[in-house]
């Protein structure tokens, strides 16, 4: 049967595979053929991952993505890669006056800094073959505030403009970037963002839709951006938000 979706013969790289849409995305890419490297903090929820996965030949690497040396040594170990997603990040709530330098440092260096430099020693060590897809998780965030979101909206919107740059020097070799926006998913990271669960519940009837998305939404979407559905599509930001425009 034809399938422009298929991920068959694919070498997928997941990082934050260990929980919530990362998990979500290796795991649905498995199931349409892919071979996943699952890339996490947490030996035994990555392995919590690869157990739910299609297929037998999975990995799951543990990796600090703020480590140098741990980045180096996790790029090493990989084989050519056919597609990667950058999905691991921490969220953070604080009030503009309260911050301090720490605080922005903790958000930057893992939701900016780390996937930077993990695509940038991905690239040093050659391991993107020719028709490589990459996807960037962001958010609308980077244009949708909140109060005590700034340094987490911050360092989603410089993902998407690092992701455009990228997208024009990798062009030339037919690799594609794009990013994925989401609004609310639920995710363990949305509910430990300090609202309780029947406020959240109470906001999601401001979406068309009248829902939150789930993991699974976020990962189809990353799949059609991995797979030859997309090959003409590159340096988009994909807001997928229920129907709304949420300022």
């Amino acid at each position: 049967m034809y399938n422009p979706f298929t991920l068959e013969g694919k070498t997928i790289l997941v990082t934050g595979a260990s929980a919530g849409i990362g998990r979500e995305i290796a795991i649905d890419c498995s199931k349409m053929g892919a071979c996943i490297y699952a890339v996490g903090r947490n030996a035994e929820r990555l392995n919590e991952t690869i157990s739910q996965m299609d297929g037998i030949d999975h990995k799951s690497l543990v990796c600090d993505l703020t480590s140098r040396q741990d980045v180096n040594a996790l790029v090493s170990e990989l084989p050519k890669l056919d597609g990667v997603v950058h999905c691991a990040g921490i969220g953070q709530r604080i009030p503009c006056m309260l911050l301090d330098e720490t605080d922005i440092d903790e958000v930057m260096d893992i939701n900016f800094k780390a996937p930077v430099l993990l695509q940038t020693e991905i690239m040093a060590q050659k391991k993107l073959n020719k028709g490589a897809s990459i996807v960037i998780i962001s958010s609308i965030a980077s244009w949708s505030p909140t109060i005590g979101n700034s340094i987490y909206s911050a360092s989603k919107g410089a993902l998407i403009s690092y992701a455009k740059c990228l997208g024009l020097e990798l062009a030339p070799k037919q690799i594609r970037v794009n990013c994925i926006s989401p609004a609310m998913v639920w995710t363990d990271l949305a509910k430990k963002d300090g609202i309780n669960e029947e406020t959240l519940k109470a906001d999601e009837e401001r979406y068309p839709l009248k829902r939150y998305g789930r993991p699974a939404d976020i990962a189809h979407l990353a799949i059609y951006l991995l797979s030859d559905a997309s090959t003409w599509m590159t340096n988009s930001n994909i807001e997928i938000t229920g129907g709304g425009k949420l300022s």
